[in-house]
């Protein structure tokens, strides 16, 4: 297994204000107007993007809601967990290349739910890649406070805790 840093030179992955690095690898040349997307959007979207993402273990990917699906892929490295508080509580999901133990190449995030991510092996990382359609634009980046995530989900505080600042 390559190391972390082989990965974020190679691939010259540049730091993410959630957590970790990442780099943008896909901007459809397409776009949906404006008046095509619901109301939630001010402007235009491009159809999809895609970016590599790389998450070290002593990195945590913080909650953050966006209003698109997105899609993560498992590259290379160990698992990670991803966590989504949405209406009925938390779910947990991991990505990575084991099914006997519960890990999936691909992981869907909803749209507006609250999201972050750690590595599930110490000394180690997780290189992703996540997809977004509409595609991301970081008007629609929203990062969390922990006061309000735990003013609305008060029995999750433990992962809240970890997860914001």
């Amino acid at each position: 297994m390559r190391s972390a840093e082989y990965w974020v030179s190679h691939l010259n992955l540049q730091p993410h204000p959630e957590g970790g690095f990442y780099k943008e690898t896909y901007r459809s040349k397409g776009s949906v107007p404006e008046n095509a997307l619901s109301g939630e959007f001010k402007g235009s979207r491009n159809f999809s993007t895609a970016i590599y993402f790389l998450l070290r273990s002593k990195d945590r990917s913080l909650f953050h809601r966006i209003r698109s699906d997105e899609l993560w892929h498992f590259h290379d490295g160990s698992s990670l967990t991803i966590y989504i508080l949405e209406k009925d509580g938390l779910v947990e999901k991991k990505l990575g290349n084991d099914p006997s133990k519960g890990e999936s190449l691909q992981v869907v995030v909803p749209a507006h739910c609250w999201f972050g991510a750690m590595v599930n092996q110490s000394n180690s990382y997780t290189l992703s890649g996540c997809t977004v359609a509409p595609g991301f634009d970081f008007r629609d980046f929203e990062m969390a406070k922990g006061e309000g995530l735990l003013n609305e989900f008060p029995q999750h505080h433990k992962i809240i805790a970890l997860l914001t600042h």
